[in-house]
């Protein structure tokens, strides 16, 4: 069964170098979006997804004997190399994007350091929730709860009077919240 357009792992080359995975402040961060005989395509960190630096990468690139094409999207941050396909190519083109300073990591899509930080806090405390309540209970239980409980609150005090936030739009994000979030682990329950 071929693997990313090689028929075996043994003989697809280590893409990922752990020891690259150390950036330096002139490195590029990359990801390896598809590897095939002959076709090696890069997304490239947003915060290096500027014209002349992805301009500069192609034109390196293109000097290298083994690559026929480079194509760059700057929008996507997407690179698209065409190479001989030969053993030994896929090597030589690694070396060449680490010479530029490319390491290869993962990059995330459009998230920065400070919504993974978010995103990496509200999943440990929802892991606490759950802790405490002996599984009874999680986030995804108790956002939805309370926002339908502020709009029964908002409903008693203020009656179907239209306020700032009136007592529908909150027990709209009530059953929304509690639909989207218990959506995606349903899904995540089925991929596995």
């Amino acid at each position: 069964m071929l693997k990313n357009g090689y028929s075996t792992y043994n003989k697809m080359p280590e893409i990922i170098d752990k020891a690259s995975l150390k950036t330096s402040p002139q490195s590029i961060s990359t990801k390896v979006v598809s590897s095939t005989p002959g076709r090696l395509r890069l997304r490239v960190a947003h915060s290096h997804r500027q014209p002349e630096k992805m301009q500069r990468i192609a034109s390196a690139l293109s000097a290298n004997s083994h690559i026929n094409r480079v194509t760059t999207n700057v929008h996507h941050g997407s690179i698209v190399i065409n190479h001989d396909g030969n053993d030994g190519s896929l090597e030589n083109v690694l070396a060449t994007l680490k010479d530029l300073g490319i390491v290869f990591a993962d990059v995330t899509e459009g998230n920065t350091e400070a919504a993974a930080g978010v995103s990496s806090a509200l999943v440990d405390l929802n892991q606490r929730v759950k802790q405490s309540t002996h599984g009874a209970f999680d986030l995804r239980i108790l956002f939805p709860l309370g926002l339908a409980s502020l709009s029964v609150r908002q409903l008693l005090n203020k009656g179907l009077e239209l306020e700032v936030i009136p007592w529908y739009v909150l027990a709209w994000y009530a059953f929304d919240s509690f639909i989207k979030l218990h959506r995606t682990s349903q899904e995540q329950s089925t991929n596995e």
